[in-house]
């Protein structure tokens, strides 16, 4: 079994079919049918089903594929770290975090970064829970993780700072204006939520219950800049954390009279790389940074 066939493998389970597959590897379709082939003669087992249109993963091969991504991803990360160890001028980092971090932390630090090491590359994916960010690092996705502190974590941790949850109110609400709110006094409002399965879900929904009531959703949302318009164009008031709010935006914004925090950490499987170690002052700096713009 060669790596090489992993990533074919990998990268055919991604896209759906061989054809695809074969153009985004730049590798003629026989030639990635056969390397398929031989990957399952060594194994004994059929990974994919062909389909009118497609392939489609079989048991055998829903069972192999995370193993296989996390051997494709720890080569790529082990090229990255000895590249980044060997000069950080020239390395690069991949950062895995949560949807509203993407938005609301990342880009200062990434900004800061770049101006020191405008020779270096930079990824960066997100994920809608903090589980699911927990559960990617593990397979071996990215240098760093960034994001909600891991209640238990096997690797290397370290905070951050936190970030500080606030609620955005349509501008003809009549508590517009207010600095600091009770959350209570919004029980009659629909509300601009989350998806159950997004993360800040929980957070809405749980401060809402300590205030005494369940939110009644005048949208159920996937993605935290449309909850941020929404709320602004005056579907109803959203919490969300202060940090993904524009700070030049004409936008009503109230801090809670019981304000409400998430610690923020860096992680990683292991051993945080020399590159992601040298980040983490750019990221500290934006979370202290998006602290002190809070209204």
């Amino acid at each position: 079994m060669r790596l090489l066939q992993l990533e074919y493998f990998v990268t055919i389970a991604d896209e759906g079919s061989y054809a695809n597959a074969s153009t985004l590897l730049t590798i003629a379709q026989p030639s990635l049918s056969q390397q398929i082939s031989s990957l399952e003669k060594e194994l004994g087992a059929q990974l994919f089903e062909r389909l009118p249109r497609g392939v489609r993963l079989t048991p055998t091969g829903r069972a192999f594929l995370p193993e296989a991504r996390s051997c494709v991803e720890s080569a790529r990360r082990a090229r990255r770290v000895a590249r980044a160890a060997a000069n950080l001028e020239t390395g690069g980092l991949e950062i895995a975090t949560v949807g509203s971090m993407a938005i609301g932390i990342l880009p200062n630090a990434i900004n800061r970064w770049h101006r020191a090491h405008p020779g270096t590359a930079m990824t960066v994916t997100s994920y809608r829970h903090p589980d699911q960010l927990e559960q990617a690092v593990l397979s071996g996705v990215s240098d760093l993780a960034i994001g909600p502190t891991p209640q238990r974590w096997a690797g290397e941790q370290l905070p951050l700072g936190e970030e500080e949850f606030v609620v955005v109110l349509p501008v003809d609400d009549p508590l517009a204006g207010n600095e600091v709110i009770d959350l209570a006094d919004l029980a009659d409002r629909n509300w601009v939520t989350f998806e159950r399965d997004h993360g800040l879900s929980e957070y809405l929904t749980t401060a809402c219950a300590q205030a005494g009531f369940i939110p009644r959703p005048a949208a159920q949302l996937a993605e935290v800049g449309a909850a941020l318009r929404l709320a602004i164009t005056g579907l109803g008031p959203t919490l969300l954390p202060a940090n993904v709010i524009p700070p030049r935006i004409q936008v009503s914004v109230a801090r809670l009279r019981q304000p409400l925090r998430r610690s923020i950490a860096a992680y990683t499987r292991d051993r945080l790389s020399h590159g992601a170690r040298a980040f983490l002052p750019s990221v500290r700096r934006a979370i202290v940074r998006n602290a002190r713009t809070i209204p």
